[in-house]
């Protein structure tokens, strides 16, 4: 139940970059450059509901770790995918990048990758 409750972004690294790597508009990397995000996480065994809210846009997606599920990215696009949990880790595969949550001192920890370039976002529980 570590995921569970309601974070907002404190500090991200390599921003820009990764977001032009997985074809993000310049128009909506501005918008989002400085937006503390707000992740929500309820988790009711090993099933989760993960929804982000950016600038204009609300994403949820409901998944059971270990189970393919239907899932969409941040620019709305649909795919299936597995959720992974190991080790504390949560990963999974989008169709350009995968991504890694983890519960680390406190904070949620997102780090996504997109062949070498690295997204890291720390976020502190509201």
């Amino acid at each position: 139940m570590a995921f569970a409750g309601r974070w907002e972004v404190e500090s991200q690294e390599g921003y820009d970059e990764f977001c032009k790597v997985v074809g993000i508009p310049a128009d909506v990397i501005e918008k989002g450059r400085d937006f503390k995000t707000v992740t929500e996480v309820t988790q009711n065994g090993d099933d989760f509901t993960w929804t982000q809210a950016y600038p204009n846009i609300k994403v949820t997606n409901k998944f059971t770790i270990g189970k393919e599920c239907d899932m969409e990215s941040v620019g709305g696009k649909k795919f299936k995918a597995t959720v992974n949990m190991e080790g504390g880790k949560m990963t999974v595969s989008f169709p350009n990048y995968t991504q890694t949550n983890e519960i680390s001192g406190g904070k949620l920890i997102e780090t996504c990758k997109a062949g070498s370039v690295v997204m890291k976002k720390v976020s502190k529980k509201i």
